[in-house]
């Protein structure tokens, strides 16, 4: 369980794809112009660039729906470790006063405690695998659903935009070694992403 909470705790934003767009091929062999959302009117630093990157760093930072799936895997491991734990010092003060009464017990109750000490230990090591296994279920779901959320949006904004490639930046994986400040759309993909979500958030309560 520890090594599966270092996991979920240090875990980083998969956008580690390249994303084509094909919108602007399309639009140029069609002879129409690449749609602009309602602020693409205000010429703004990323105009006219095909090119672009987001750094996973800030949007794993940054991103609302990113932070409380972690914040709840966390939450998870946590409770599953204090279950673990508890039941495993249950466990070890059933082993300490098998030690203390052993030498008064007859060779038949030594034996018959021994084997219940020992299917004890036994579901203990099923019970941390199969947390683990469910733990690690939930992760790869989660994430994936950050990642498909993440990912649906900058096509719909590389369509918009005209973009051609949306690539991702991250110190820990430096796909990209240098980009330009002006080709960052780190800023506005967090701020609409955000929108977004509280959006949603606000339809699932009422």
């Amino acid at each position: 369980m520890n090594k599966l909470f270092k996991t979920v705790s240090n875990v980083s934003l998969g956008l580690v794809a390249i994303l084509a767009v094909a919108s602007c091929n399309q639009n140029a062999s069609t002879g129409t112009a690449p749609k602009t959302d309602s602020s693409a009117s205000v010429a703004g630093a990323n105009e006219g660039e095909k090119i672009v990157y987001i750094n996973a760093d800030t949007l794993s930072e940054k991103y609302e729906y990113y932070k409380d799936i972690r914040s709840k895997l966390e939450a998870k491991v946590k409770k599953a470790q204090s279950d673990l734990q508890s039941k495993g010092q249950a466990f070890q003060r059933e082993v300490a006063e098998y030690q203390q009464k052993a030498a008064t017990m007859s060779a038949s109750d030594r034996q018959a405690t021994e084997e219940r000490l020992a299917r004890k230990q036994d579901e203990l090591g099923r019970l941390d695998q199969n947390a683990s296994a469910s733990i690690a279920q939930d992760e790869s779901t989660e994430f994936n659903n950050v990642y498909n959320t993440i990912s649906e949006y900058l096509k719909k904004h590389a369509e918009e935009k005209g973009y051609e490639l949306v690539l991702t930046y991250s110190v820990s994986n430096p796909t990209v070694l240098y980009a330009e400040k002006k080709k960052d759309i780190t800023t506005e993909v967090v701020a609409a992403l955000n929108k977004e979500y509280q959006d949603k958030k606000a339809k699932e309560k009422k």
